[in-house]
Parts: structure tokens; sequence; C-alpha cells
């Protein structure tokens, strides 16, 4: 119960300093997520809303990276363990505490994709000038990282550019 307290904290203070940002001219440009070892960037325009992970329903004979479905305000949605998803070594195993602590991010609904992210962790909103440096992705990376920025203590994080990823045919089939 307290964890489910805290994320809608966490929800309340993201969307007031959403809203600060815009009526203030301050340019916010990415939701910043952990999954697994990595730090993400989504583009605030192609994410959608924040939940806490609950009662997922496993559905069977699919990738093992696609968690199962949920109910979010009354839809069905799929639920897909980031981590996993971007991981080519063997998945990791979760406890239940460790998915307890877990977060899911839906995507836009102009992405018209009822699918959600699961990630470790929210680490708040970024801007441009919360970044050292920044590269475009290696070649051979997935076509949907964007630009891999550097933050002011010197952390990775990759942007995901969540429109390609919506329509990227691996990701679309879940079955095994």
């Amino acid at each position: 119960m307290a964890n489910r307290e805290a994320l809608r904290e966490l929800q309340t203070r993201l969307a007031s300093r959403l809203q600060a940002a815009r009526s203030g001219g301050v340019s916010v440009a990415w939701l910043a997520v952990k999954a697994g070892e990595s730090n993400y960037l989504f583009p605030l325009a192609q994410s959608g809303e924040i939940f806490p992970l609950i009662n997922v329903q496993v559905v069977p004979y699919c990738q093992p990276w696609f968690m199962g479905v949920v109910n979010l305000r009354g839809g069905l949605f799929g639920v897909v363990d980031l981590a996993n998803f971007m991981s080519d070594r063997s998945l990791r195993s979760r406890t239940e505490q460790s998915l307890a602590e877990c977060s899911v991010i839906t995507f836009s609904s102009a992405l018209e994709l009822n699918c959600a992210l699961m990630v470790d962790s929210l680490s708040g909103l970024r801007k441009r000038d919360s970044f050292s440096d920044a590269e475009l992705p290696p070649e051979g990376s997935p076509v949907f990282f964007g630009t891999r920025f550097t933050d002011l203590n010197g952390a990775h994080w990759q942007e995901i550019n969540l429109q390609s990823l919506s329509q990227l045919p691996e990701f679309l089939s879940i079955s095994a």
C-alpha cells in the first residue's frame, strides 16, 4: 500500500512539474527511467500514463519478455518487460518484491497501441541542459534508438523513440 501511495505522489509531482515547465517556457523533453542496468529516456510526446505494476494476467505461448496483460483505467494493455526485451542475454529472474517496485508506462494514445513498458524505476523528467554530451547511436543499433546522452554525473542515457518501437515487427510479434 505504501508503494502505491509513493507512486501516486511521484505521479502528482511529475504532472505538476510538467505543467509548470510548459507554462514557464522551460523545455522538458523526456521521462527518465531505469530498466535493468540501463538508463532510458522516453520522449514526453510519445509517453502516456504511469501506473504501478499490479494484477498482470499471464498469457501463454508468448515471448519471454511479454509479461501479460493488465487492465488500466478500463483498457486492456499488453505489458512488455523493457529490460528483457532489450537484453540479448538470458532473461533475468525477478522476485515478487522487485516486481512490486516496478512501474508501467503506457504509450501515448496518439500512437494507437495498447501497450505498457515495465521499468524498474522512474528517474523523473529531464531537459536537454541536464546532459553534458550527446552522440548518435552506433551503427547496428536498433532503429528505435535515438541520441545517447551523458549526464553531468557521467551516466549514459539512451533515448528510445517509442513511435519507432511501436511499429517494429519484432516488438509487435509476441507469439513464441
